[in-house]
């Protein structure tokens, strides 16, 4: 029986799986994708991200992220801008995950790519995983990095849930701003794409008008942004979709953190999920894999990673969640907030910095 196997190869999984084998437990990582896949995702990097990044050794600059140094709130006619209170980048997940698992296998954990997990359960002494390929793995402990895809007897007790879209674009001048885009249904994040172009994300709710047209046409979806303020027309004015359709996941369930009773250790969004807007989405992947490695060295158990992580992150969470609702419930009051009030702005983006190296 091994002593930890991780389910899931993003930056969660894959920072629990380079702690681990740089402390002399090599883990075995299990990824169901042969190769790096696109995530629905903003691939917003804060301050903390990149100081967790820097931690196990990689160089955001070298992997050739580009730097975001200020924000746009947008609604209808008005708009806020500020400068960010931290050094931000961005970076595409399909770099950042490939670094990530290439340096884990280099640390001496065993990774296995195009072998997803099927299920999960208990057995005397530890767990037993289904593979999807018929066989099965056992483990004393488990670390569930699956994000935003239920595992079959652990999946996270969160009803509902936004629908998340993704689309790359080109003929967009966003310059080295990231901006926050009231449309109907909910927002969108726009921010400048390493190598060019620009990276629109999106969280809206399941009963948004026109989702489904959305869903599947670059153009329905850029309308939508579009028709949400003038900020969001002048910048998809000429907007060249880099995809046929844009990439979907659905039941997101924002401000979930998940509770010290599941029995392995959930990081990622299976630990906790703070709303899109925030950007801190990556940074708390990697501080959550962290913190589960930091419990099984020291001979703790997932009912105290996930206590711990719980009490870390629930502060900034209420902050988060109190911006999603203000975002939701009057997107113009918080665009002129921003604004007007830029130093409030800068502390809301601070407060919801909860990758911190001490989580």
């Amino acid at each position: 029986m091994r002593r930890v196997v991780i389910a899931g190869g993003g930056p969660a999984g894959a920072a629990a799986a380079i702690t681990l084998a740089r402390a002399g437990h090599a883990p075995l990582l299990l990824e169901r994708s042969a190769t790096t896949q696109e995530k629905v995702c903003g691939e917003f990097l804060g301050a903390d991200a990149a100081a967790a990044l820097a931690a196990l050794g990689l160089d955001l600059r070298g992997l050739g992220a580009v730097p975001v140094r200020r924000a746009i709130f947008a609604s209808g006619r008005r708009e806020g801008r500020f400068a960010l209170p931290f050094e931000a980048w961005s970076l595409p997940r399909l770099v950042l995950d490939e670094a990530l698992l290439a340096l884990a296998a280099e640390s001496g954990a065993e990774i296995r790519r195009g072998v997803a997990v099927a299920s999960a359960g208990r057995v005397d002494g530890g767990w037993s995983l289904r593979l999807g390929d018929g066989r099965a793995e056992a483990a004393r402990a488990v670390v569930l990095a699956t994000g935003k895809h239920e595992l079959r007897g652990l999946a996270r007790a969160a009803a509902g849930g936004a629908i998340g879209l993704k689309l790359p674009l080109d003929g967009v001048p966003i310059g080295d701003a990231i901006a926050v885009l009231a449309c109907a249904g909910g927002y969108a994040g726009l921010q400048p794409r390493a190598g060019g172009g620009a990276n629109l994300c999106l969280a809206l709710g399941a009963g948004t008008p026109g989702l489904a047209a959305a869903a599947r046409d670059p153009a329905a979806l850029l309308a939508l942004v579009a028709g949400g303020s003038a900020v969001a027309r002048d910048l998809l004015r000429d907007a060249v979709p880099g995809w046929a359709r844009p990439l979907a996941v659905a039941a997101v369930p924002y401000g979930y953190v998940a509770p010290p009773d599941s029995g392995v250790f959930r990081v990622g969004d299976q630990a906790a999920v703070i709303p899109s807007l925030c950007g801190d989405g990556i940074a708390m992947a990697l501080a959550s894999g962290a913190h589960a490695t930091r419990m099984i060295l020291a001979g703790r158990g997932p009912a105290a990673h996930q206590a711990g992580w719980g009490r870390h992150v629930r502060p900034g969470m209420r902050v988060a969640g109190l911006l999603d609702a203000a975002i939701g419930a009057a997107p113009g009051a918080v665009a002129l907030a921003a604004g007007w009030l830029p130093g409030v702005a800068r502390w809301a983006a601070l407060r919801t910095r909860l990758g911190t190296p001490g989580a």
